[in-house]
């Protein structure tokens, strides 16, 4: 699965419908550990294509609404939703291998 682009308008229909667990990037454009984040990503979500999970980034100053609802207070935030629910929450630059971990353990 490649990943989706996420905003307050299709957050509860990409994420909290989702029948599959979704990983949500948390990050803004001007922010430099998520500039770091973003390729470690891109990995993460050419090793999953195709399976059981969904990866999603959203931009916080373009949906901030979804951003509050979690009370995403650092960025990068990477969230793992299961069910409609968060799971997991990361704050700062995570590497490859912590988000496999993470995402295998729910799939």
């Amino acid at each position: 699965m490649s990943e989706v682009t996420l905003n307050d308008e299709n957050f509860n229909a990409e994420v909290l419908s989702s029948k599959t667990p979704v990983l949500v990037d948390f990050w803004a454009s001007w922010c430099g550990p998520c500039k770091m984040q973003e390729p470690i990503l891109e990995e993460v979500a050419a090793l999953y294509q195709g399976k059981n999970i969904k990866i999603g980034r959203l931009n916080v100053d373009e949906a901030p609404r979804s951003a509050n609802r979690f009370l995403v207070m650092s960025i990068p935030t990477l969230m793992i939703f299961k069910d409609g629910r968060p799971v997991e929450q990361m704050i700062g630059v995570q590497d490859k291998n912590t988000l496999i971990n993470k995402i295998d353990k729910l799939v």
